[in-house]
């Protein structure tokens, strides 16, 4: 056994997992204690934090793994951050179906996001040991992606999740009862000697369940970028560990960005593409970075030369919020007499 070997493997997961959770204990226990919807210049600040510290430690990649590992955490990090912001679509139909009050809305992010550290670093080691031992799941996963790519052009519409038909919802409703109003903050209550979920909590496992399907589609991507396991895992995390200051920042202007969908189409085909031909064609890693930031580009200049021509990106989000606002909301009455 190389010890000393072994000690600079793990070494740079241990000061990852350290930092990643002082910071977010930072946040949830320190700057955001009570509950607060934050302002969009405050949710502009912690985006830009994110980034910044992001960059630094793709700027330490590129210092210790060298130019080739720094450009595939770039490359990563981009495809993975673009995926994501797709993500805002859906937390604002959530939001909004389940008419949580915007207080609120931070906490059940940072919750969400926090299980979603822990479930993709589950999924991308299983990834990572199917990638490493069986190699034809590269063309599956290549397969998938096109697959997914030309999914999102023929599915324009987004739709948020029902809570009856939610599986994570009916298993914790087999262990509590659901109170039917939002309690403050709080996701679970006591009352009468007896604990109920309260519809805040709900929403957390709805928002849980939706990562993951976005997981499904954005860990294949980022394993068409790079096989190391390091690179995948901390490029993901840094990328969704900014998406709810993005929320608070673009949600309302996700709707001007109207040409999103057919950029995120291109580059999952792109990317997938890249998987399958991986035995035939070589593409280097500044190749990759350049055509994925290049389609992103030139999807949010013509998004937003077509907004000029619709009203501007004002009047897009204004017509998206009175959209949102006539959704069917949730009956939680309903459900707390099913439980």
């Amino acid at each position: 056994m190389n010890l000393d070997h072994d000690f600079h493997v793990i070494l740079p997961w241990a000061l990852f997992t350290i930092v990643v959770t002082s910071l977010l204990v930072l946040d949830l226990g320190v700057f955001n204690r009570k509950a607060h919807e934050p302002t969009r210049r405050e949710a502009l600040g912690w985006a830009v934090a994110w980034f910044l510290l992001a960059a630094a430690f793709n700027i330490g990649v590129y210092i210790f793994e060298g130019s080739t590992r720094g450009l595939e955490w770039t490359t990563g990090y981009v495809v993975e951050w673009s995926l994501s912001v797709d993500n805002i679509f859906v937390f604002i139909l959530i939001f909004s179906t389940f008419a949580v009050p915007p207080q609120y809305r931070h906490r059940v992010l940072f919750w969400g996001i926090l299980g979603a550290v822990i479930m993709r670093a589950l999924l991308i080691g299983f990834a990572g040991v199917l990638i490493n031992q069986l190699h034809f799941v590269i063309y599956i996963f290549g397969a998938f992606l096109i697959f997914t790519g030309f999914r999102f052009l023929r599915d324009n519409s987004e739709e948020a999740p029902d809570l009856e038909t939610n599986r994570l919802v009916k298993i914790a409703r087999r262990f509590y009862p659901v109170w039917p109003h939002y309690e403050g903050q709080n996701f679970t209550i006591i009352k009468d000697g007896k604990r109920y979920l309260t519809p805040l909590f709900l929403v957390l496992l709805v928002i849980e369940s939706t990562d993951l399907v976005f997981a499904v589609d954005s860990i294949p991507a980022i394993y068409g970028v790079t096989h190391n396991t390091f690179v995948v895992y901390t490029s993901n995390i840094f990328a969704i560990l900014g998406l709810r200051s993005i929320y608070f920042v673009l949600a309302g202007y996700l709707a001007g960005l109207i040409y999103l969908k057919p950029a995120l189409a291109a580059v999952l085909t792109f990317v997938g593409l890249k998987m399958v031909l991986s035995d035939v064609i070589h593409i280097e890693p500044y190749v990759s970075l350049a055509v994925i930031i290049g389609i992103l580009t030139i999807a949010v200049v013509l998004s937003i030369r077509k907004a000029n021509t619709m009203g501007g990106v004002a009047a897009l989000a204004n017509q998206a919020a009175e959209e949102a606002s006539h959704h069917t909301k949730t009956d939680f009455e309903k459900l707390a007499q099913e439980s």
